[in-house]
């Protein structure tokens, strides 16, 4: 199973209803939430989140790059958001905090800077239900892919291959329709992409594409 969840960040943000109405094939919607301080730029908040669920015809995939998740991560999901990932740097308790998320109805998700290690988090993977692994630093859309980081994915995804556990692989940062052969050969199934998919005159066929492109790779 391959996931193409364009991240609305490239979007155009007065036009945002518009912009997710034109990606309706995507599978769910990423929207990066940046609080201007474990970040340097600043985004979206509870309450732009709580509407675009109401708007958007596709479930949401929010990412909190945001300090003191373990405080406002629970409200998020509560919003009835179908996924929210919190990054692990941030966290104060990941696994108590991932188990809220649970309990409030969402997907529970953590995030793994390129600088930040996967081994501690291989033995906790019954804990979540996906793992992201940013190939850019945090904070900006429209970086560049770091290759260097896909070992982590290799790694990971032997470790959910012998779990046998339904734990989703993603993808984030500098996605498009050359990079994505490659995270998804490392073993990548869940693809953010921005820019790749918002610059394109046809969003809805770009996703199309860059799903193609992943299943030829997918484990």
């Amino acid at each position: 199973m391959v996931r193409i969840n364009p991240s609305i960040l490239s979007a155009d943000f007065v036009n945002l209803e518009r912009d997710v109405a034109s990606i309706s094939n995507a599978d769910l919607i990423h929207v990066d939430v940046m609080d201007n301080h474990f970040v340097p730029n600043l985004t979206f908040g509870p309450q732009m989140v709580a509407r675009l669920q109401e708007v958007s015809a596709r479930p949401l995939d929010v990412h909190l790059m945001i300090d003191e998740p373990d405080r406002w991560a629970p409200g998020y999901a509560e919003t009835g958001a179908y996924s929210v990932t919190f990054h692990a740097e941030a966290a104060q308790d990941a696994v108590a905090l991932a188990r809220r998320l649970r309990d409030i109805g969402a997907r529970a998700g953590i995030a793994l800077k390129p600088g930040t290690r996967v081994e501690p988090y291989l033995e906790l993977l019954p804990e979540f239900d996906q793992i992201l692994v940013m190939t850019v630093e945090p904070g900006f859309g429209g970086q560049s892919f770091m290759e260097s980081t896909m070992p982590k994915l290799h790694l990971l995804r032997e470790a959910v291959r012998k779990s046998g556990l339904d734990v989703w692989l993603q993808v984030d940062g500098g996605i498009d329709e050359k990079t994505i052969s490659i995270a998804a050969e490392a073993g990548a199934d869940t693809f953010v992409a921005g820019s790749a998919v918002f610059t394109s005159d046809d969003p809805a066929a770009r996703v199309d594409l860059l799903r193609s492109l992943a299943a030829q790779h997918s484990h």
